[in-house]
């Protein structure tokens, strides 16, 4: 069965461009499975945002994402873009639904399978959706830690990054760097901590999603030479970041489900120094391209051990683990197990 004949519709979010200008995981990930494949020869719809760049069939009813455009009712864009591929569903022979739990319940009501990459569960209360519609759905989690007992998977495929917008720099960078959502959830208050500490410069990059948080923990400790914010960074953005990074701080208080920022940085070949929680442990590999650690403290003790770790071995586990060829590859073999299934 020559499965790349298939016609495979990506669903991605909504609420930022595919792929984002700056923020937006979601959207990455979707716009990276969707270039992949179409450059292994696949035919390739995305149901994205109409501003979308992709080399695959663009499909697009909303102009905009929401978040970039205050006007939007997120949830009437939501049903709107994920009702027009509903309703074309008879076009295509997969669906690859890259937008959480609200696809599922169209499930029972089209005729081509659909695959969902399950990117996290933002509440326990949308796991009876999953539940619920489990037995007539296929399944992919992101990482082996972020996966629900009740629910049935085909796989584990890890996310994928373009490693071409990343380079390795010629030399270390003398900068902690924070890079993700300002969120309690992501420890960026750690960081600053893990900063004082050590008497580093941190530079903190991502946008601002708990303004109460970054206002109390965040905002006071915030000056012109140590620590700084420097606001959501796009990928050049990024990659000129990473120039300065000694080693990027991921000090998450919840589990992680994957985690693209590591990924992203062991890519520019800067070692990560991470909370052993959730993905952590699946994506840096300890003592080799970063540290595991247990508490801010421990840490500040990892920050000097940082020239012990080969920016070249960072850049190599990347390449063989996460990158955009890895996943496809991954994705492929998912696909077949699919249609295997549905014949």
């Amino acid at each position: 069965m020559d499965i790349k004949s298939k016609r495979i519709a990506v669903l991605s979010p909504v609420a930022w461009r595919t792929p984002p200008r700056q923020y937006g995981a979601w959207e990455t990930v979707a716009s990276n499975i969707t270039e992949g494949l179409v450059a292994r020869g696949w035919d390739v719809t995305l149901f994205a945002t109409a501003d979308s760049i992709t080399d695959a069939r663009l499909h697009a009813i909303i102009e905009k994402g929401y978040e970039e455009h205050p006007g939007l009712d997120p949830k009437v864009v939501e049903i709107l873009h994920i009702s027009e591929l509903m309703e074309r569903a008879g076009e295509f022979d997969l669906i690859h639904n890259s937008y959480d739990f609200i696809p599922l319940t169209f499930s029972r009501l089209i005729k081509p399978p659909m695959l969902t990459t399950i990117h996290g569960f933002s509440s326990p209360k949308i796991l009876s959706v999953y539940r619920k519609y489990n037995d007539n759905n296929h399944y992919v989690s992101i990482s082996d830690s972020d996966r629900d007992s009740e629910l049935d998977y085909l796989a584990t495929v890890y996310n994928g990054i373009d490693l071409s917008n990343l380079t390795v720099g010629e030399k270390r960078g003398d900068k902690l760097v924070f890079l993700g959502r300002i969120h309690p959830d992501k420890g960026t208050h750690l960081a600053v901590e893990v900063a004082k500490k050590t008497g580093m410069e941190l530079l903190i990059a991502g946008i601002v999603q708990d303004e109460d948080y970054f206002n109390e923990l965040v905002k006071p400790h915030l000056n012109d030479s140590t620590i700084q914010f420097v606001g959501p960074v796009g990928p050049v953005e990024r990659d000129a970041l990473f120039k300065e990074a000694y080693t990027v701080l991921h000090l998450n208080e919840l589990p992680e489900r994957f985690g693209l920022v590591m990924a992203e940085a062991m890519g520019a070949g800067v070692p990560v120094i991470a909370m052993d929680n959730g993905s952590c442990k699946e994506v840096v590999a300890h003592e080799k391209t970063g540290f595991l650690v247990e508490s801010a403290d421990d840490a500040v003790v990892r920050v000097g051990h940082i020239d012990t770790i080969d920016p070249a071995d960072c850049r190599k586990h990347v390449e063989e683990n996460f990158s955009i060829e890895c996943m496809v590859k991954g994705y492929e073999e998912v696909y077949e197990k699919i249609f295997e299934i549905e014949s």
